[in-house]
């Protein structure tokens, strides 16, 4: 089974939704416009709306026909801040923000799902479309779930849906366990006393300090940690000093963490705590260790990945489910989603948009014809999960 035929039909308006969205970017639990227009297309296709969880958050409510089956899909619908370097019409008229991973797509790929089981109904039960504000680095997902979304709207299974401009238009992949890494934070200020840069015996230099414990963090990969268990230490900024002829009192350093097992996430912490003290205390220095653990690994659950990769398949064929594609490094909120119910995060291949790139990057733009092909895969993962029954139909 290919794309929806009717879905198909009304490809160009999803890309004109889209396309909205796109050019008025807005940040986490900012998204005023973008969940007004969401709001506006939910009503005009007979859902029931509910706002204001997470601030921004939007909830359309459709009922099928009587039976059991309650299934959330999830959009997020936040942008980045990032100075779009498109020239296209339909570029951010925003400065400083941007929709660099392909949100505007994912938001307009769920309407698309909505207006086509909204016109069909050939499903039992109920169906909630969760759009969430904050993706990106804010936690949007945790404070819908910490505000009683599942409460409010009970699902079975929530399911979630990522572009991936690294696959073609028209393949998927998903994988059980562990699809998304965690993701944490990190920031060491190392203390010293400044001195003059020509009289280094009479302060204490953390310049030195803070170059030993760089290197030295990265033995928590190679050295500490099994070498089969993925990991990332990664320090991504060092500040310290204003002028040339100074030794600074502080540097200041800060980066981030990953990792797919909670008992390695826990080891990664401790020793960055160890590494640092350690090496300031042999300096003679201070190392004041912040770490913050902002989301946790996202992991498929096994039953529903199992029908998530069974609806693509119905979408674009087996051979383009790919099942063996390693986990990414990078991180996914929907993960808060996942521990409070079942449910599966799939990719979706995006490729050969305007600009060629991959996410984050200022030239990013999402390709409109994989619009049709996320908002199918939507609608048959409900019409599978949830079929009208015989007597329904009658």
């Amino acid at each position: 089974m290919p794309m929806i035929n009717r879905i198909a039909e009304f490809q160009e308006e999803m890309a004109g939704w889209r396309q909205n969205i796109h050019a008025h970017p807005e940040l986490g639990f900012e998204e005023i416009h973008t969940a007004d227009v969401i709001a506006k297309q939910l009503q005009s296709f007979g859902l029931e709306v509910h706002r204001g969880l997470a601030k921004t958050g939007v909830v359309g409510v459709l009922k099928g026909s009587p039976g059991p089956g309650a299934i959330g899909l999830r959009a997020d619908m936040d942008a980045l801040p990032i100075q779009e370097q498109n020239d296209f019409d339909h570029r951010s008229t925003h400065d400083g923000k941007m929709h660099a991973c392909g949100h505007d797509g994912h938001t307009a790929m769920l309407l698309g799902a909505a207006k086509y089981l909204a016109e069909t109904k050939n499903f039992s039960g109920s169906v909630y479309f969760i759009f969430q504000p904050a993706e990106e680095g804010l936690g949007g997902a945790r404070t819908m779930v910490d505000e009683g979304l599942f409460d409010k709207f009970p699902v079975d299974g929530v399911y979630g849906l990522h572009n991936w401009p690294g696959m073609e238009v028209g393949e998927f992949a998903v994988r059980v366990g562990p699809m998304m890494a965690a993701c944490d934070a990190f920031k060491i200020n190392v203390i010293g006393e400044g001195a003059h840069g020509a009289m280094p015996h009479l302060g204490i230099d953390p310049v030195t300090c803070a170059a030993e414990i760089v290197g030295a963090l990265q033995t928590i990969t190679s050295r500490i940690k099994d070498p089969l268990d993925a990991a990332v230490v990664s320090v991504t900024k060092i500040h310290g000093g204003d002028a040339f002829n100074v030794i600074p009192e502080r540097v200041e350093l800060a980066g981030t963490a990953r990792s797919f097992k909670e008992e390695l996430r826990e080891e990664i912490e401790a020793s960055i705590t160890r590494i640092s003290e350690g090496i300031a205390s042999a300096h003679r220095c201070r190392a004041e260790i912040t770490y913050m653990r902002q989301f946790p690994a996202t992991v498929n659950d096994a039953a529903e990945t199992a029908l998530a990769a069974a609806a693509a398949s119905q979408v674009a064929g087996k051979a383009k489910v790919h099942h063996d594609l390693p986990p990414s490094m990078g991180s996914e909120d929907f993960s808060y989603m996942l521990l409070a119910r079942p449910g599966s995060y799939i990719w979706m291949g995006n490729a050969g948009a305007p600009g060629g790139c991959f996410l984050h990057n200022p030239n990013y733009d999402f390709n409109d014809e994989a619009l049709g092909w996320g908002a199918s895969y939507w609608a048959t993962l409900v019409e599978s999960l949830q079929p009208r029954t015989e007597a329904a139909a009658e």
